[in-house]
């Protein structure tokens, strides 16, 4: 089998393939109502399916993307789709909580399989051209808005018609499908070159990696910008309920202030290929998020107003992935350290998803409102303003 001729083809390919891993991710939020009726699942059962995934990332991250590193990101990636594809076959014929438990186990080892070599595999389709390079990691770094966006518009109807464990079994074919796609259009992994970092052990690549400011500067970035996005769009629905919003009202204002941050990272990715100066780019994303954020939580009484300022949030904020995601290559310590940098960003990134909605939560509930979270927010917004200029920092001295 040939791969596919275009490198941009091939590029837009391997997006896909995060695309449909974050299908897997979106499933189950608008499942747990058909969740609780068939299997009878509780509440408190339905948040750890919701917080596997995190979970898995908090522990995993690093270890997969040093495998990817050693293993070749084209095999590891494989690897992520047949399991993920396995783990939600598995979950369509779960007759239990336990059993369903399980296999959102191996789909969240399978998601990160997937999704944690794919920089790595984007960056070795067009190492030679460095602006269709800045654009692509710009579109990877959307994946996860859209395909969350799609599972909440799309799979709310789908499980209704069709029902869960139909919707679970045709993500699973979706996934065997992007495996085939990837083996069929995505040239084999290289070979190890001879040379400094080709040889270095497990042990020694992990330490490059955490020794080497750029990985700690890419994942601490993520963990600023990861937990307030969650907190912010996770709870909208809940506010908006408290509004008066009905449900489907509630699900596509949802959909939309999570598929708009799509906006700002493929812009981002656009943008670093005109040259705009990666530090600035971050720095205007983390004030964005921090005046959105202020906004939104004080304009209790201004429906529309509020609403406004949640797309200003997601969608300029979509900025600062995009960015960190383009600055991978550059601020790896090695080409062999890159899915090990993402590892990290990965499992700092799960560490501010798990953190951060709990954390909002807990604040709203002492201070009586939602009115003073914002001083959260606002303050993981102004330490990744300040990462934003060690990143430019470090950039300077790269050059």
């Amino acid at each position: 089998m040939k791969p596919a001729d275009s490198p941009a083809a091939r590029a837009s390919l391997v997006v896909l393939l995060g695309v449909c891993a974050a299908l897997h991710v979106g499933k189950l939020p608008v499942a747990i109502p058909a969740l609780q009726q068939s299997l009878g699942l509780t509440l408190v059962q339905g948040g750890f399916l919701l917080s596997l995934l995190q979970l898995a990332g908090m522990t995993l991250g690093l270890l997969i993307g040093l495998l990817a590193d050693r293993m070749g990101p084209r095999r590891v990636m494989l690897a992520g789709l047949l399991l993920l594809g396995l783990g939600s076959a598995a979950g369509a014929l779960s007759g239990t909580v336990a059993a369903l438990l399980a296999t959102r186990v191996l789909e969240g080892v399978g998601f990160l399989l997937t999704v944690l070599p794919a920089p790595g595999l984007i960056r070795r389709q067009v190492v030679d051209n460095p602006a269709a390079l800045a654009r692509a990691l710009g579109w990877w770094g959307a994946y996860m808005p859209v395909g969350m966006a799609l599972a909440l518009l799309a799979g709310a109807p789908a499980v209704v018609l069709w029902g869960w464990p139909a919707v679970w079994a045709v993500l699973a074919l979706l996934a065997w499908l992007g495996a085939w796609a990837l083996w069929r259009w995505i040239g084999p992994d290289a070979a190890p070159a001879a040379g400094a970092g080709s040889t270095d052990t497990l042990g020694q690549c992990l330490r490059r990696t955490l020794r080497a400011p750029g990985p700690w500067l890419l994942a601490v970035g993520f963990l600023m910008y990861s937990g307030q996005w969650l907190a912010v769009v996770g709870f909208l629905p809940t506010i908006y309920h408290a509004a008066g919003f009905g449900a489907t009202a509630v699900g596509l204002l949802s959909a939309l202030a999570a598929g708009v941050n799509m906006v700002g990272n493929v812009s981002a990715g656009r943008l670093l290929a005109r040259g705009v100066p990666p530090g600035w780019l971050m720095a205007g994303g983390y004030v964005a998020m921090a005046l959105g954020a202020l906004l939104t939580f004080t304009m209790t009484g201004w429906p529309l107003l509020q609403y406004a300022s949640v797309l200003l949030f997601s969608a300029l904020g979509g900025w600062v992935p995009g960015t960190l995601f383009g600055l991978v290559v550059r601020l790896t310590p090695g080409e062999d350290t890159v899915s090990t940098t993402v590892g990290w960003m990965q499992q700092l990134s799960a560490m501010g998803q798990f953190l951060g909605p709990p954390l909002v939560a807990w604040a709203a509930t002492q201070w009586g409102g939602w009115q003073w979270t914002w001083v959260i927010t606002g303050t993981c917004s102004l330490v990744g303003i300040g990462l934003a200029w060690q990143v430019q920092r470090q950039l300077r001295r790269a050059r």
